[in-house]
């Protein structure tokens, strides 16, 4: 029979569950607090029932441990238990972020039994409403950010459903905010894509000034010619031609590299984590994938190979690198920050010098303008997602689906015209 001993404002119900394998009692025990707005008779029958419902749920095996864990406690768990062991390191730590930063705070002290949709519905409407504050200035959240925030709470509660600490997942009856439609993704035209692989080849000036001299006056100033290290426009021209994203591109060994058939082959990726930069499988298993190439990329490849061998020779057992097409300065695998750094420079250069300004797209534009570029020029969408990895093609389309309406159009009005010449025969 249940035991009842009174706490302070509250009272603790026990109830025996038998023995462990050492024979040791195993005890279950909840906690239940009166209602002030009750009487002492009323809160006393209320207190028998759910003595009595508590030592029934223990006694049938259908008390879970969710009806006392706090969803803070669980967390900890689920990352230990199950998001170590199946999840990727970079998804592990964005689940670390968003539980440290947003959940935890909004949810993590209630038990995990006592979490219903209405708390996650209002989480999200906080979230849009509220925003965040950065640099002191106020940023509304992403309807796609709180979506990844309701995948995350979603998946612990489809794993606390699993291992049986809590019977059903509210998240099954919480709608998240809809996901707005992507806009326009931000690319280079055909034009621009042009001049910005002229300008990779374009010698670029650097100002520097001397030591500052005793007297207080002004140091001299000296300028010197630089022109673009080979390997970045290697980098940025297999961005463009071969469409691959930045961790794949980072990741690139020379192995990878197919000159006879002029082709690239993903098959991992590189990403930052707090413990430093690590090489992984690719983001998808249809990352996996070989990406045919033109001559002249192959070719720009091919010459950059023979420069990067003789630079090892140079630098003697200074030398510190492995086998990556892309490295630091004593061969190391390159920074995944670099390249970004380096197409934002080139960027700048070329419209400090010129009035036709290039776009500040990022880096990753250059894949999506090696998309677009395909699609305007009649590629089928099977094999543009192919090249680019998608797993599907649906998501190919949805992604680039400006660049599909203009096809359409244009199909559109090649169409009016085949009929207009057909009239006039």
């Amino acid at each position: 029979m249940a035991s009842i001993r009174k706490r302070r404002k509250s009272y603790q119900i026990t109830v025996s569950n038998g023995r462990d394998i050492h024979d040791k009692q195993i005890l279950e025990t909840a906690t239940w607090p009166p209602d002030p707005d009750k009487t002492e008779k009323q809160n006393q029958k209320a207190l028998q029932r759910f003595a009595m419902d508590f030592e029934e749920k223990v006694k049938s095996g259908k008390y879970l441990k969710g009806e006392k864990m706090t969803y803070q406690e669980y967390s900890a768990l689920w990352l230990s238990e199950y998001a170590e062991k199946q999840m990727e390191r970079t998804s592990i730590e964005r689940c670390e972020n968003s539980l440290r930063n947003i959940i935890l705070p909004a949810i993590g002290h209630l038990k995990l039994s006592e979490i219903q949709p209405l708390h996650l519905t209002r989480l999200y409407s906080t979230l849009m409403e509220n925003g965040y504050t950065r640099n002191g200035k106020q940023h509304p959240y992403s309807t796609r950010t709180i979506k990844r925030i309701h995948q995350i709470i979603s998946s612990s509660f489809n794993t606390a459903v699993y291992w049986q600490l809590i019977e059903n997942n509210p998240c099954q009856r919480v709608k998240p905010p809809k996901v707005e439609k992507q806009a326009d993704i931000k690319h280079f035209t055909l034009e621009q894509a042009q001049a910005f692989l002229e300008q990779l080849d374009v010698p670029y000036t650097v100002a520097h000034w001397g030591r500052a001299k005793k007297d207080g006056s002004e140091s001299r100033k000296y300028y010197e010619e630089k022109k673009l290290p080979l390997q970045f426009k290697v980098l940025f021209h297999l961005a463009i031609f071969g469409g691959f994203r930045r961790g794949e591109l980072v990741a690139l060994t020379w192995d990878d590299v197919g000159f006879q058939n002029h082709t690239i082959t993903i098959n991992k990726a590189s990403a930052r984590t707090k413990d430093g930069i690590i090489t992984k499988a690719p983001k998808t298993f249809s990352s996996n994938r070989t990406v045919t190439l033109p001559d002249k990329t192959i070719n720009l490849i091919r010459k950059y190979k023979t420069e990067q061998q003789q630079y090892r020779l140079s630098l003697g057992t200074y030398w510190k690198g492995s086998n990556y097409l892309f490295i630091q300065d004593d061969g190391k695998q390159m920074d995944i920050s670099t390249p970004n750094r380096v197409f934002k420079k080139v960027i700048r250069i070329y419209n400090e010098t010129h009035e036709d300004k290039l776009p500040e797209i990022t880096l990753h534009g250059l894949r999506h303008t090696s998309a677009t570029l395909l699609i305007a020029q009649n590629v089928d969408i099977k094999t543009v997602s192919n090249r680019l990895g998608h797993s599907e093609t649906s998501t190919t389309m949805d992604i680039y689906a400006h660049a599909l309406q203009k096809q359409d159009a244009l199909a559109a009005e090649s169409l009016g015209e085949l009929f207009t010449e057909k009239k006039q025969c």
